[in-house]
């Protein structure tokens, strides 16, 4: 038995149920029934006998408890499952996988297909199911969002499938969830969550979540991705907030991700630098400029300073380039570790330059599709570069990499870049060999790099427990999901939309981004993905607003950073005093309350580009109302829906009384359109 604060789960074992969620409050909790997989050509049902604790139990640096079971499966010779939960006492979510070891038995899928069905809940109670998906692209912003379907009883009797990665159902007597973590854009499947006329859904594998004969050893057991279940005694309302908790407290053992620190990347001129002014990309890649840049970013409130790409002498070794920076970034690092800021640094997980020593000793790890290896590429101005199989050893070389410069040149930040799903299909490489065919392989790569990515992670966090890994995802093609959220977080627009996303003609510059300009427009695109914010932390999902000059513009693009993707880029060079000044109050009141903001779900009224009103206040009554809107003469009214304290900050034109029970009244009054913000506390 594991028992919480909030609930209580027992290891049940038998054909129907696994194990069993039992909430403290009452309620009828929830019934996991077991895995089930082919095994040697048989169908084999995870039921368990002689079931005990494996290990005692671990308490985690996140404030979580990890216990482990382990049981025999009936009807098998040396099969065992091995059951692994993660559980906080403030938290109803229970982050859980399984490993399954039989030595020298094989999995085996029948036709080809994967034949695992990872749990099977009962869902008859509950007669609202939505399905919640995070990996759309949505070419409209050029971005991913969030989206949610209800699933009805068309649903259900069609036995369709929904691929998630969550699904959520509320009754009459409580609410609860079931999760995957993994990561594919939307419709590529991996995993999905297949209906049943019964009103039972299974969470299945699609494909490559394991190879056809893939043995099982002691050393090398089978794993199930990380599953997450809850049940709450009330609606979907609440559901969504505890998960949101969990999501930010429990789910990483890598907490620094979810810290809410304010960010500076250099790439925006390096971009405007190159088809503005005619310079190359890396033309501003060097102290002078860079070391300017840091003054004006400490004046602006900045916390972690990104140097984008161009820092390093080639791909793969990433040593500094020296022609640019001869001291070795030692000026540069002095002058952070003065002001207290951090050092970022760009990276490309997948590309090594062609003479980098990570390459040539890893020449059985370059990626090859169709039996060609892929072919060297420049790399933004620096040497040419081959893409390498994240599936491989390699992938521990590249972590390796990125422990050194944690102790070399302090760095604790850092931005992954083109990192595409797709692309090789070798054998050989640990995603499959000569028995199995090309599309086998090339689906396996792609279904583990998610893993891999998450994998790299954790070994620089252990080494580095400050490290914070931003996975570029402002293209399609990525593998987005609930899987690299466990160990980082999200670099999710870089400049939204390109022309030709709106069938409009590329500009005789060169410049293909729309929204570059100062005023609201990038905002308005910016803003579109906080929708996320109602199941995960918009803390996670790193978005870049433009300081430049005049004031309405820098006052709209600080009210929408502060609404959680807390970056800035831009040429802070020629942002005017007055600017720095009205940019850096703003990014003080915000830090005074942001751990607040962090945690408040917000609570949205009106629609981007119009009127709209964002509330995040904690249940301390703590944090922000943020005003958009885009009339002229104008006045809007708002009553918060938490109590608020007393104490407030607020930008021109707003006015703040409260009710009786201690709501906020605020009223806002625009000349003209613009953004209007009040800090509570």
């Amino acid at each position: 038995m594991i028992e919480t604060s909030l609930f209580n789960i027992a290891v049940i074992g038998n054909a129907d149920l696994l194990w069993r969620y039992t909430p403290v409050e009452g309620g009828d909790g929830m019934l996991v029934a077991p895995p089930v997989f082919e095994i040697d050509g048989e169908e084999v049902v995870g039921e368990l006998h002689n079931i005990v604790a494996k290990d005692a139990v671990l308490e985690l640096p996140n404030g979580a408890r990890e216990y482990r079971m382990i049981g025999e499966v009936v009807g098998t010779v040396g099969i065992r499952l091995e059951l692994i939960f993660r559980v906080a006492d403030e938290s109803p979510v229970v982050r859980f996988r399984y490993r399954l070891y039989g030595e020298g038995q094989r999995l085996t899928m029948p036709a080809g297909a994967n034949k695992l069905h990872y749990f099977t809940l009962d869902a008859q109670e509950f007669p609202d199911v939505t399905e919640v998906r995070f990996s759309e692209f949505n070419e409209v912003v050029h971005s991913y969002c969030m989206t949610e379907t209800p699933l009805q009883e068309r649903h259900f009797s069609a036995e369709v499938a929904a691929m998630g990665p969550l699904l959520a159902f509320t009754g009459s007597t409580g609410s609860m969830l079931a999760a995957y973590e993994h990561g594919s854009t939307y419709p590529d499947a991996f995993l999905e969550f297949r209906l049943h006329s019964e009103r039972v859904v299974t969470l299945a594998a699609v494909k490559a979540n394991y190879l056809n004969g893939q043995p099982l050893t002691d050393t090398e057991p089978f794993t199930s991705p990380w599953l997450h279940f809850a049940y709450i005694p009330g609606n979907i309302t609440e559901l969504t907030g505890v998960y949101r908790d969990f999501i930010l407290r429990y789910q990483s053992l890598a907490t620094a991700s979810r810290t809410p620190y304010i960010f500076y990347n250099t790439w925006n001129y390096q971009e405007r630098n190159k088809h503005w002014n005619g310079q190359p990309y890396l033309a501003s890649m060097h102290n002078e400029r860079l070391l300017a840049e840091i003054d004006v970013a400490h004046q602006l409130g900045i916390e972690v300073f990104v140097m984008d790409t161009g820092w390093y002498e080639k791909t793969g070794d990433y040593s500094v380039d020296l022609r640019r920076f001869p001291d070795g970034l030692a000026a540069i690092r002095a002058k952070l570790d003065g002001y207290g800021m951090k050092l970022g640094l760009w990276f490309s997980p997948q590309q090594a330059a062609v003479t980098s020593k990570i390459r040539l000793a890893h020449d059985d790890c370059v990626t090859s599709y169709h039996g060609k290896l892929n072919g060297a590429h420049e790399v933004w101005e620096t040497e040419a570069a081959q893409y390498m199989c994240l599936a491989t050893r390699y992938a521990d070389a590249f972590a390796d990499e990125m422990i050194r410069l944690v102790r070399e040149l302090g760095v604790t930040y850092f931005k992954w870049d083109a990192i595409s799903q797709y692309g090789c299909d070798a054998a050989g490489h640990g995603h499959g060999d000569a028995t199995h065919t090309p599309e086998e392989r090339a689906q396996c790569y792609s279904y583990q790099l998610p893993l891999a990515l998450t994998h790299i992670v954790e070994r620089v966090s252990a080494a580095c427990p400050e490290a914070i890994v931003d996975f570029d995802i402002t293209e399609s093609a990525r593998c987005v999901g609930l899987g690299f959220l466990a160990a980082g977080k999200y670099f999710l627009i870089n400049n939204g939309p390109y022309y030709e996303n709106y069938n409009l003609p590329n500009p005789a510059d060169g410049y293909t981004n729309i929204f570059v300009n100062p005023g609201q427009a990038r905002s308005w695109i910016c803003r579109a993905p906080l929708s996320y914010d109602k199941w995960l932390p918009s803390v996670l999902f790193l978005t870049h607003y433009l300081p430049d000059d005049p004031a309405p513009s820098q006052l709209v693009n600080v009210a929408s950073l502060i609404l959680g993707g807390n970056g800035i880029w831009g040429d802070l060079l020629t942002i005017s005093p007055a600017g720095v000044a009205l940019i850096g109050g703003l990014l003080a009141d915000y830090r005074r309350v942001r751990a607040d903001i962090t945690t408040a779900t917000a609570r949205v009224t009106g629609s981007i580009g119009g009127y709209e009103v964002h509330e995040k206040l904690s249940t301390d009554g703590r944090g922000v109302v943020v005003f958009f809107s885009t009339a002229h003469q104008c006045s809007y009214t708002y009553i918060t829906e938490r109590l608020t304290v007393k104490e407030f900050t607020a930008t021109e034109g707003i006015t703040v009384t409260y009710d009786r029970r201690g709501r906020a009244i605020i009223t806002a009054t625009f000349d003209k359109p613009g953004a209007g913000v009040v800090f509570f506390g």
